[in-house]
């Protein structure tokens, strides 16, 4: 009994081990976190337009951006226009602002994790430059949220990460935007994970051909694999943008849903309306009803990927992602 006692603990202990991924501590990366927001809010609301070039001079990358693509200001608007234009988003974002202070008055924590995260990159992906620091900022909270100035910085939307109960979220006019499928996902543990599904887009942008739903189901169910890697200490349902209990549920009708596709042909189906029933952001999936979650496709994508890599371990993380679709499947042997 005892014996048997001692390999429990220890099957634990190698599985918890494993779940953690490989050891990446040796590898350094050097990070730096600044925060816009602090300073944008920091200027004279009077004599924004005047001041404003400071921010410039401080984020020579990311202010010109903040001004022309997130807020949507005309570079050909004169000083006054340009003044009252800023005027009315920093009164309209206080409140916004205030309530980040709050919620991230220590960003370390997130740091620690994106900077875990860049160690993943580095260990599967050595020769990527990774970014050297984070700014974070706060913008419209119906426009841009987490992205990317790349081998630069990792941008945060702060607006994007105030905990789902935060009750602007609520309000029609980001709900048109952002409905409460996609705001359960606007809390601060999501911050790590969204950096790291950038870094993959940047690594390996998705691409825009017509596939069949099968090959799109791979191609998404391969990048949540690659993502599982840079952030193997994250919750699975985290990833893929569902509820616990929808991940439960996904798992423990995971033959079903596979079902779903091979009974229907739709697994080479090419048709659009019904592709973009299965892959990308949706409240559900019909035919499984209202408390399941959409996506469903990319979900049984997934499976398949683990399947393959069960099937073939020594393949690395690398030649996951550069291999096609098609051997994937064929190599998987997925019959759920």
């Amino acid at each position: 009994m005892k014996a048997n006692y001692y390999f429990l603990l220890i099957l634990i202990f190698f599985s918890c081990r494993n779940s953690s991924g490989p050891d990446v501590s040796n590898i350094k990366i050097d990070l730096q976190t600044t925060h816009f927001e602090k300073d944008f809010f920091a200027l004279d609301s009077n004599r924004l337009a005047r001041e404003y070039p400071s921010l410039l001079e401080k984020y020579p990358s990311f202010a010109e951006n903040f001004l022309t693509t997130i807020l949507n200001a005309d570079p050909r608007w004169g000083g006054d226009t340009l003044q009252k234009y800023l005027q009315g988003f920093s009164a309209a974002y206080r409140p916004v602002y205030d309530t980040s202070l709050k919620v991230f008055s220590n960003f370390k924590p997130y740091e620690a994790e994106i900077k875990k995260g860049l160690q993943y990159v580095k260990y599967y992906f050595p020769k990527y430059v990774v970014p050297h620091k984070i700014i974070t900022y706060i913008g419209p909270l119906d426009g841009y949220g987490d992205i990317l100035i790349p081998q630069e910085a990792i941008i945060v939307g702060l607006h994007q990460h105030l905990g789902s109960q935060f009750s602007l979220y609520k309000t029609i006019w980001v709900q048109e935007t952002y409905p409460d499928y996609i705001t359960q996902r606007f809390a601060p543990g999501y911050i790590g994970i969204n950096a790291m599904k950038n870094m993959l887009n940047d690594l390996y942008p998705e691409k825009q051909d017509e596939r069949t739903l099968i090959l799109q189901m791979i191609a998404k169910g391969r990048r949540l694999y690659a993502l599982q890697m840079l952030v193997p200490a994250e919750e699975e349902f985290k990833l893929i943008g569902y509820t616990e209990k929808q991940m439960k549920e996904s798992y423990a009708h995971e033959a079903a849903i596979w079902d779903l596709f091979v009974q229907n042909n739709f697994l080479q189906t090419l048709d659009n309306n019904i592709i973009k029933n299965y892959i990308g952001e949706s409240p559900k999936t019909q035919e499984l009803g209202d408390g399941s979650p959409g996506n469903i496709g990319s979900f049984s994508g997934w499976q398949l990927v683990k399947k393959y890599m069960k099937e073939k371990p020594g393949t690395t993380l690398p030649q996951l992602m550069q291999m096609s679709e098609e051997e994937i499947l064929q190599e998987a042997k997925y019959k759920p």
